[in-house]
């Protein structure tokens, strides 16, 4: 891949919700919320901070994680939909 973040952000390509529909209304897109689940494509660089594990030792590619709401940037890149967020929006690791 082409992306690579820097410092300590990481690549994520948000995993789309499935279409809900209320009895026979469908919601549309422009009323869903942003998700908070992705995969993580890319990761950037470890940054040694005194008691704090590195990066690589927390999260890999490939993960499945839950992320801040509003945190991180949208990017398109290649037709797809990518967010860029810190290390520190990432709030949990799906096992």
């Amino acid at each position: 891949m082409g992306l690579k973040p820097v410092d300590e952000r990481v690549l994520i390509k948000p995993l789309e919700e499935e279409e809900k529909k209320v009895g026979s209304i469908i919601i549309p897109d422009t009323a869903k919320e942003r998700p908070q689940m992705g995969e993580i494509v890319a990761l950037g660089d470890d940054i040694v901070k005194e008691g704090v594990k590195p990066m690589s030792e927390v999260l890999k590619v490939g993960d499945r994680v839950i992320y801040s709401k509003y945190g991180g940037t949208e990017v398109k890149y290649e037709d797809n939909e990518y967010l860029v967020i810190s290390r520190s929006d990432i709030l949990a690791v799906i096992s």
